[in-house]
């Protein structure tokens, strides 16, 4: 990476090494980075609550499973063969082949949001919005290292700008400095982790239901609504929309945050059942 007074040149190689056959990509292990990260926290707010011990363990095999699934599935579906999505329906191993490259950020989230009904049905056996308001906080934090990783394969970049930390991406071919949406994401999401762990640990926040979920809603994709016109598109058939895919997708999301924001505030708060002081007779959560 070369510093000038215009612009940056990067021209970083998405490869960390290999070895034979087998290479390591920094994408890969900031996705591994991102999802060990992103349960960790919610582990320090379980362990905070007195949760049982499993249920760290199990959100993390769901919430893992569903969040990659989901990420793949909505790739292909979203984004993949230009759109064709019955190129996969006639092509099924295509699906599975996550090593050409191919994760959908809002395949990821709604992934990751069926994981997390069925984690609750299975294992807390508590409100889904209960579930919802922790874990946005450690997916804040963990969406920075995806983006990150977006980063590192020089691509999701936007379009050119004279502005002095526009970014040329050698390796993807262009030749002009373009708008590095990749760190602008990576600031908004660092920017809801703390909001949201302020919510939490200070203001207490969880004591409305779906009232740190709803901002999280807000500040993310609200923002990737936003930031989406300065974008290049990601695949052809954008191109003439007048909304791209990464819009469009992102609108349902940003209506139920506005909702579960409004919801939350009309409704009194009420201590959760760990803040509680336990009497005599009352049973161990």
């Amino acid at each position: 990476m070369v510093n000038t007074l215009n612009y940056i040149v990067w021209n970083v190689s998405p490869e960390i090494f290999s070895i034979g056959p087998v290479t390591l990509r920094w994408y890969g292990l900031l996705w591994g980075i991102a999802i060990y990260i992103a349960f960790w926290v919610v582990n320090k707010i379980f362990t905070y609550e007195k949760r049982p011990t499993d249920w760290s363990e199990k959100m993390f095999l769901y919430g893992a499973i569903s969040l990659i699934v989901g990420a793949r599935l909505g790739h292909c579906l979203f984004y993949g063969a230009g759109g064709d999505f019955w190129y996969y329906y006639k092509n099924p191993i295509e699906i599975i082949k996550v090593w050409e490259g191919g994760l959908s950020s809002h395949g990821g989230a709604i992934g990751l949001l069926i994981g997390m009904w069925l984690y609750t049905k299975n294992v807390t056996k508590k409100s889904y919005l209960y579930v919802l308001d922790r874990l946005v906080i450690g997916v804040a934090i963990g969406a920075t290292f995806i983006r990150l990783g977006n980063l590192m394969n020089s691509e999701i970049y936007g379009e050119t700008t004279a502005l002095p930390w526009g970014f040329i991406f050698v390796r993807d071919g262009q030749t002009e400095p373009k708008h590095p949406t990749q760190i602008y994401e990576m600031l908004y999401c660092l920017v809801t982790f703390a909001v949201t762990m302020v919510m939490y640990w200070k203001y207490k926040a969880y004591r409305r239901r779906g009232l740190i979920f709803g901002v999280m809603l807000i500040i993310i994709f609200l923002t990737r609504f936003l930031l989406e016109f300065i974008k290049n598109p990601q695949e052809p058939f954008e191109v003439n929309m007048l909304l791209n895919m990464g819009q469009i997708l992102s609108l349902p999301l940003i209506i139920w945050g506005i909702i579960l924001i409004i919801r939350a505030l009309m409704r009194p708060a009420e201590l959760e059942d760990f803040e509680r002081t336990p009497t005599k007779n009352s049973k161990k959560i």
